[in-house]
């Protein structure tokens, strides 16, 4: 019983972080503070993100600017980088690196 607890706490601080963490990377300014670049995410519409520039040597990053790479080139329609993939999937994955 209390383990089960525990892992209904830890969901509720992991949805909380994903909230958060979604919240600081969402920020609307054009100005992208120094340390980190702006990518724009989503298979339909696109949502612009704020990341550290830490974040572009991790392997499993590398990997979507690799799906990027060939679906876009280096002409991206937003006129900055853009990541085909599921919105979600990116919060999943940048709270991972968050957390490294």
């Amino acid at each position: 019983m209390g383990l089960m607890r525990s892992m209904v706490s830890q969901s509720k601080q992991i949805l909380k972080l994903q909230q958060s963490l979604r919240n600081q990377l969402s920020q609307s300014s054009p100005v992208v503070p120094k340390g980190h670049c702006a990518v724009y995410v989503g298979e339909t519409e696109k949502k612009r993100f704020i990341v550290p520039l830490s974040y572009l040597n991790h392997p499993s990053f590398q990997n979507l600017l690799s799906c990027a790479e060939e679906e876009f080139g280096f002409d991206h329609p937003m006129g900055g980088l853009t990541i085909p993939c599921n919105e979600d999937a990116f919060i999943d994955l940048t709270s991972q690196l968050n957390s490294f």
